[in-house]
C-alpha cells in the first residue's frame, strides 16, 4: 500500500496505522509495520525509528492532516511529537485480518516457547518440546490476547496448564551463603522460599545449596541482602535444573 499526502508529498509505504477518537474527532499516526508492538513492549525506544513521520492526520491513506486547533482542544498541547507517543501508547492499531491471524499465530508460538523454556516434567525433570506444549494450548482452548505481552501470557498458560498436566518452572539452583550469627533465624525466614536442600555447610557461616521457584528468586535475594546488610550473599549455580533429553507423552 502506498500513500500519497497532498499537503507535503511525502510517499508514506509499508505503513502501518494508529487510530485514535478524542474530543469527538478521529486522529491517525502513519507507523512503520512491526514497530508499533516493539514500542509499546518497550524493546524499541526510539520514536523515530517507529513514527514514518511526526504528523498527525485525519486520515492517513488521503493524507488529510489535522487541524492545529483541533489537536490542541483534544490533547491540550500542540507538541506534536508528545501528542503522536499518546496516539501510539493509547491507540488503536488498523490491521486487516489476515495480519491479525498471522500475529495472533506468531504470538501464539511465542508463548509456547517461553513456556517450553521455562517448564519441565516434575516427575522426570526434562523440559516439554514446543510442539508439545502447542498442543497442550490448544487442548485448553487457550486464545491469544493481542495487547498483552507473550511473557505475561506465558505464566497465565503455565497456570492453566498444571490442571492438565504434570507441568511446573524449572527450579533455579542457588548458593546461599549467611553469616554465622544471623543464619539460624533467616533459615527458618527462608525455609518456605525454598523447595529443595540439597546440601548444607556450617562452618564460620552457613552454606547452603538449594532448588528455589524462579519466582521466589528476588524476594530470596532481597531478603538476604536486607537481613544480612551485605554480609551475605547468593549466587546462581543453574538457572534451570533439567535432565537431558525431551519430555515424550
Amino acid at each position: 500500500m502506498s500513500i500519497f499526502t497532498p499537503t507535503n508529498q511525502i510517499r508514506l509505504t509499508n505503513v502501518a496505522v494508529v487510530r485514535m477518537k478524542k474530543g469527538g474527532k478521529r486522529f491517525e499516526i502513519a507507523c512503520y509495520k512491526n514497530k508499533v508492538v516493539s514500542w509499546r513492549s518497550g524493546a524499541e525506544k526510539d520514536l523515530d525509528e517507529v513514527l514514518q513521520t511526526h504528523t498527525v492526520f485525519v486520515n492517513v491513506s488521503k493524507g488529510q492532516v489535522a487541524k492545529k486547533d483541533d489537536l490542541s482542544k483534544a490533547f491540550g498541547t500542540d507538541d506534536l511529537t508528545e501528542i503522536c507517543k499518546q496516539i501510539l501508547t493509547k491507540g488503536e492499531l488498523q490491521v486487516s485480518d489476515k495480519e491479525r491471524h498471522t500475529q495472533l499465530e506468531t504470538m501464539f508460538r511465542d508463548i509456547a516457547t517461553i513456556v517450553a523454556e521455562k517448564c519441565v516434567n516434575p516427575e522426570t525433570k526434562r523440559p516439554y518440546t514446543v510442539s508439545l506444549i502447542e498442543r497442550a494450548m490448544k487442548d485448553i482452548h487457550y486464545s491469544v490476547k493481542a495487547g498483552k505481552s507473550t511473557k505475561q501470557q506465558a505464566l497465565e498458560v503455565i497456570r492453566q496448564l498444571k490442571e492438565t498436566m504434570e507441568i511446573q518452572r524449572a527450579h533455579m539452583r542457588l548458593r546461599l551463603v549467611l553469616p554465622a550469627k544471623e543464619a539460624k533465624r533467616l533459615k527458618e525466614k527462608l525455609k518456605p522460599l525454598l523447595q529443595v536442600v540439597e546440601s548444607e555447610d556450617f562452618d564460620e557461616e552457613l552454606e547452603m545449596v538449594c532448588l528455589v521457584d524462579p519466582g521466589c528468586f528476588r524476594e530470596i535475594d532481597e531478603l538476604i541482602r536486607c537481613e544480612t546488610k551485605g554480609r551475605g550473599s547468593l549466587e546462581v549455580l543453574n538457572l534451570k535444573d533439567v535432565e537431558e533429553g525431551d519430555e515424550k507423552l
